[in-house]
């Protein structure tokens, strides 16, 4: 999959930004703040997931803006398709989302469309940050394998709203307890199977990330993902995902419900999983070196883009926002290696801490505007 033409305008700071990028490899090149990684982002939105960088859509018109638009061309295995996102403010109807020219309700439509993987600094979160970082990023890499795993998780998480404004009632004496058990009922099924399907992509992701992290530490160190449910034992995802593992799943919530009712929220369940990350055996997240903890997060990343390459017939479109000026040489070129048959796109803010044979096209980013664009960099850089 690659993009063909991006029209981005009003997003942020950017203005009037068209292009048609490489096939092969893309270069942004900028100081800080002039809107590389807003172009990123701009494009980004079109795969239907959340902003990376965590910003609400209300946030996407720039200051001072009326509206933006977001457009792109990608070509995949099959046909050519056309994907736009347009907002206004202080209208009725803020946003226009098309899909080859037929409007859609939401994003979630553009979800199995636009394939993209991300690499931020930020990434490093998921190794040192919440559990919830780690859940976030196996459920969306998860989801770009199937994508009815977005359905369970956005069933759940409103199974969730409403079971902990019940909790509540009930804590106040409003509500009848016996309520509670038919939303429980359903938070099994929902909770069962998203379990299962983390537990399924940790032992796909794990046993790469194993042999990527011996690659880039030089054979030294191992690395080790271990998926810590909430609810199941490691050997209950032996068994399938049936009535015996929903009503395993409804046992916990019953165990925890006193408790739950006292405090108004859940405490059992897949928003309570972890996923454990080991360097030699040891929990990176406590003690990891900072350099250990970015190999970690780069190599889960890597890992995710070459599961997806196994599984798919398209290659994911590929997004390194300055990530790769901060790697040596040897490091850049393990990169690379993993990522050779994609398209990508490369923020940096200096183009010559780039590997000089990297060729394709680089575009200049000034205060929210292209202000050069060239072609074969690499003999600007040599």
């Amino acid at each position: 999959m690659i993009v063909t033409y991006a029209d981005i305008d009003g997003f942020k700071n950017l203005k009037g930004i068209s292009f048609a990028p490489d096939p092969k490899y893309n270069i942004i090149v900028g100081s800080n703040a002039q809107g590389k990684t807003n172009l990123l982002e701009a494009m980004w939105i079109l795969s239907g997931c959340k902003s990376f960088r965590g910003s609400k859509e209300k946030d996407y018109i720039c200051l001072g803006g009326e509206r933006m638009q977001s457009r792109i061309k990608i070509l995949d295995s099959v046909r050519e398709q056309k994907i736009s996102f347009e907002m206004t403010r202080s209208t009725a109807n803020p946003k226009n989302i098309t899909l080859n020219g037929v409007k859609q309700k939401g994003t979630r439509a553009l979800f199995d469309v636009f394939k993209c993987i991300a690499f931020i600094p930020d990434d490093t979160d998921i190794v040192k940050g919440s559990p919830e970082k780690r859940r976030n990023f196996v459920d969306m890499a998860a989801s770009q394998l199937n994508p009815v795993f977005v359905m369970h998780i956005n069933k759940n998480n409103a199974i969730m709203n409403q079971r902990n404004a019940l909790l509540k009632g009930i804590m106040q004496g409003n509500t009848d307890r016996s309520i509670l058990e038919i939303w429980d009922r359903q938070a099994s099924r929902e909770g069962a199977v998203i379990s299962y399907m983390r537990s399924e992509y940790i032992k796909k992701i794990n046993e790469i990330c194993g042999r990527l992290y011996r690659t880039i530490s030089g054979g030294s160190e191992e690395l080790e993902l271990e998926y810590k449910s909430n609810v199941f034992r490691p050997e209950d995802f032996e068994k399938p995902c049936g009535e015996e593992a929903y009503e395993q799943y409804y046992r916990k919530l019953a165990e925890t419900a006193d408790y739950d009712i006292r405090t108004g929220s859940t405490h059992a369940g897949v928003n309570r999983d972890e996923i454990i990350i080991k360097i030699n055996g040891v929990s990176a997240k406590d003690y990891g070196s900072q350099g250990q903890i970015k190999s970690a997060a780069l190599v889960m990343k890597l890992a995710q883009a070459e599961i997806f390459m196994q599984k798919s017939k398209d290659a994911p479109v590929i997004f390194l926002d300055d990530v790769m000026g901060e790697l040596d040489e040897s490091r850049q070129r393990f990169v690379f290696e993993i990522i050779k048959d994609m398209q990508v796109f490369i923020t940096t803010p200096n183009e010559s801490a780039l590997l000089p044979e990297i060729k394709g096209k680089v575009l200049h980013i000034s205060g929210g505007s292209a202000v050069m664009e060239e072609e074969n960099v690499s003999a600007h850089r040599e």
